[in-house]
């Protein structure tokens, strides 16, 4: 993972003032660190304490932070928002299952602070906790509890809130409510560049892969945030098999991992 974020400039651009990138990387960082709550040390449901070893890893559901993706996966993001910025790789940024909404508002910060103007990102959630397993149509998520999480459902009304209160709710966030299978392949999407998967079971990561894959530009990104879930990793596993996904899955961290996609993929 690359050491130092935020210190490129865009290519045929002059070169940026040090000054300038390192404003642009001090907002980026505070603005990491208050999203997943380390910053005010916000504990989570499972514990009583604030435990900064389990945000580092994502593994901990925080009381009132806006993401639990972690650091390590805050960090990613960053990496593969900048590159696709910095390299033209067209297309827009998607995160499929959102909860408290702070990825995606990472997200439209990075592209703010790179004065982007073309690209939308993308807030795809049920808004009300995931779904019922269908184990007839997708065996692999039989026996799955997700949908008794009350913990889980947040309202869009909350999200954008959130994204209000980061002065991040403008005309280049689009929000798609709904479950998966009905709002991503109708969604009005022509092109990707960064397809963030956090739908935990099988049938949500392959109802975006199959929706979505196609629209991701050569040198996009996937992240499968849950990659440790093993129904989701079955999805992930199918679906490249497939069609023919060679690129190597790259491990972020004990829970996840990211590919990127190349012009040779199907």
């Amino acid at each position: 993972m690359r050491e130092a974020f935020g210190k490129r400039s865009l290519p045929g651009a002059p070169a940026l003032d040090e000054e300038i990138r390192r404003l642009r990387r001090a907002y980026l960082e505070l603005l990491k660190n208050c999203l997943i709550g380390t910053i005010y040390e916000d504990r989570s449901f499972q514990e009583t304490s604030f435990r900064p070893e389990h945000r580092e890893y994502g593994v901990d559901w925080p009381t009132q932070a806006h993401s639990m993706i972690g650091n390590r996966r805050m960090l990613n993001l960053w990496q593969v928002c900048e590159d696709v910025i910095v390299e033209e790789v067209p297309g827009d940024f998607i995160e499929t299952g959102v909860w408290r909404g702070g990825a995606c508002i990472f997200m439209r910060a990075i592209l703010k602070t790179y004065g982007v103007q073309d690209r939308i990102v993308w807030v795809a959630d049920s808004f009300e906790g995931l779904p019922p397993p269908d184990e007839r149509k997708y065996p692999a998520d039989s026996g799955s509890k997700f949908h008794t999480r009350p913990e889980l459902a947040v309202s869009l009304e909350e999200v954008q809130k959130n994204f209000h209160g980061y002065g991040l709710l403008d005309d280049r966030v689009r929000f798609l409510k709904g479950w998966f299978k009905d709002t991503l392949p109708a969604a009005p999407i022509e092109r990707l560049a960064v397809l963030r998967l956090d739908g935990d079971m099988y049938e949500s990561t392959m109802d975006a892969l199959v929706a979505l894959y196609h629209k991701l530009s050569p040198g996009g990104y996937v992240i499968v945030d849950d990659f440790i879930i093993p129904n989701c990793a079955q999805a992930v596993n199918d679906f490249r098999r497939q069609h023919g996904i060679e690129e190597p899955m790259q491990p972020i961290d004990a829970s996840s991992a990211y590919w990127r996609k190349r012009a040779a993929s199907r």
